[in-house]
């Protein structure tokens, strides 16, 4: 009797090291519906109401659970939530930011993903004013659609990577209040052009000039000062990169540019930190 009591005690005790131990939640959620994957990452120790940060994928892609924002996640304390993308009509996992081949479309991808970081934080006991979004590649995209977004109440912060302002949010939106907006991006990707393509030579669908778009949250934000650092790369064969810091404006949100001279299409992981930078943008904004 005594050797079954202390078996259950053990496993108990087991049970609770694994909780408060760092650890990745499967999850799902029905929005409009449609069913919603994703997965949670939650960082040994991590408090009541952490700030929670969204990592959107790239056309294509799918949950990826190492990602930079994870790595930053285990310093700092913070929770990740990691959404998988529907099937857009080409068979595609995407999120749905307005691409010739996403013509009638009608998934609300704003909608989901401020529905799913709600949930996560009710769950996992987050802060519900301290959550940010970022995504590379099409999951830049949608940090961009996020912040255009005037409704939406979710997200504090957006920070793109490889991201594009595609013509028509740039044309037919208007951002009716200020939001704090980083932006990582290489001077060489021919996936998303540093120069933009307004003539839709890529098929993405026509899309702003990366320091013009970026230009238009400067002066939506007011941003009086205009701070320039270059740092080399974190390889010795790497890129350097030029940390453009949009700042002194009345509404408190500055607009980062990071152009990494000479990359291609990636997170730049290579050159800089990325997660780590990141992160220093969005903690700026924990309150």
């Amino acid at each position: 009797m005594k050797t079954k009591k202390t078996f259950v005690m053990l496993m108990c005790l087991l049970c609770c090291s694994a909780i408060s131990a760092q650890t990745f939640v499967k999850d799902s959620l029905r929005v409009d519906g449609k069913m919603r994957r994703f997965v949670t990452f939650l960082p040994e120790g991590i408090k009541e109401e952490a700030p929670l940060v969204v990592v959107l994928h790239g056309y294509g892609g799918s949950i990826w659970r190492e990602n930079p924002m994870v790595a930053a996640a285990k310093r700092h304390g913070f929770a990740v939530c990691i959404p998988q993308g529907l099937r857009d009509p080409k068979g595609k996992p995407s999120w749905n930011v307005g691409y010739p081949s996403q013509a009638g479309w009608k998934q609300d991808d704003v909608k989901a993903l401020c529905r799913i970081a709600q949930h996560v934080q009710k769950r996992h006991k987050l802060s519900r004013t301290n959550t940010f979004l970022t995504g590379m590649s099409n999951g830049g995209e949608m940090c961009y659609l996020m912040a255009f977004n005037n409704k939406q109440k979710t997200f504090k912060a957006v920070a793109p990577i490889a991201g594009l302002t595609m013509e028509w949010m740039y044309s037919q939106l208007e951002a009716k209040r200020p939001i704090p907006v980083m932006e990582v991006h290489g001077t060489a990707d021919h996936t998303s052009e540093w120069g933009g393509d307004l003539e839709n030579k890529g098929g993405w669908g026509a899309y702003m000039p990366v320091p013009l778009a970026v230009g238009y949250w400067v002066a939506k934000n007011r941003c009086t000062h205009e701070e320039t650092e270059r740092v080399e790369s974190l390889k010795k064969d790497g890129h350097p990169v030029i940390k453009h810091r949009f700042t002194g404006g009345p509404t408190g949100c500055d607009v980062w540019l990071y152009e990494v001279v000479g990359a291609g299409h990636k997170w730049h992981t290579d050159d800089i930190d990325t997660g780590e930078e990141v992160w220093s943008f969005f903690s700026k904004y924990v309150k």
